[in-house]
């Protein structure tokens, strides 16, 4: 079920030239467009990848279907997009929001923490599941991430213990450029996906550092990408369907390269796990 908007609040930093929006069910979500200046596949990537990492147990913000209708557009006269020195209307329709796991008038959202916080924060296993993601998907970005502060009683990573406590937890943003970005492709340059405080890959002492992602991702199901594809808007896709199904069938014949892209990584990039042994 799609998402009304209700209040535009601001527009965020990047390419893809997102806004942040307030939806009629009372929650926050970072909306990409569809005539977006990076291209309309940005948001099958989005949609794609969240679904992935969600089935990989890394913690992902909820995604949804955001609807802009023809009067929220005529009455928002800061949304648009800059196309050069011309600003272009938002198209009505559905578009790509990313829900912010909390409130953003009640608890801050950091893109940045100093290294005494990086090395307590409770998911920071989520990196080296979400390094597994990226090389499989060539992620042609770097490594985005977001913190804030919660309690989190029921949070079960699939490394670490459920923490009882208040503390800063991690969450994997921005994977428009999965495949590339737009151009729908494979390059499997070794510093792709790197998050860039390496500090997080401390624990790292050898490929099996990188378990059970690797495993789960050589053994992704296929019905997890299939129903994924299904969510996605017949608009959004357009006449793309074809080049889309070439794409999933790829990805998933390369799931068993992984561990090899991780060490091709690791002897290029040795300085980013100074603990691999």
């Amino acid at each position: 079920m799609p998402v009304r908007a209700r209040n535009l609040i601001r527009k965020m930093r990047g390419g893809a030239q997102a806004h942040l929006i307030e939806g009629e069910d009372g929650a926050f979500y970072v909306v990409k467009f569809t005539n977006n200046p990076q291209h309309r596949r940005i948001l099958i990537n989005e949609w794609l990848a969240a679904a992935f990492l969600r089935y990989l147990q890394i913690n992902v913000p909820e995604t949804a279907l955001v609807e802009l209708t023809s009067d929220f557009i005529s009455s928002s006269p800061d949304l648009y997009l800059s196309i050069g020195p011309r600003r272009e209307i938002v198209t009505a329709g559905l578009h790509f929001g990313s829900r912010l796991a909390v409130h953003p008038d009640r608890v801050a959202i950091f893109d940045f923490l100093p290294d005494k916080l990086l090395s307590k924060i409770e998911n920071r296993a989520d990196f080296l599941g979400a390094l597994v993601f990226d090389k499989w998907v060539s992620n042609a970005d770097s490594r985005q991430a977001v913190f804030f502060r919660a309690r989190a009683k029921s949070w079960t990573p699939l490394k670490g213990e459920s923490p009882a406590r208040i503390g800063f937890f991690a969450q994997m943003i921005d994977h428009g450029f999965a495949f590339n970005g737009p151009h729908w492709e494979f390059q499997d340059s070794p510093i792709q996906g790197l998050y860039f405080r390496t500090a997080v890959y401390d624990e790292v002492r050898s490929l099996d550092s990188f378990q059970p992602w690797l495993d789960m991702v050589a053994n992704f199901p296929a019905t997890v990408v299939d129903a994924a594809w299904k969510e996605i808007p017949r608009d959004w896709i357009g006449e793309d369907e074809s080049a889309l199904e070439d794409l999933l069938g790829k990805l998933l014949k390369r799931a068993s390269r992984v561990a090899s892209l991780i060490h091709d990584l690791q002897r290029k990039r040795a300085s980013a796990f100074v603990n691999w042994r």
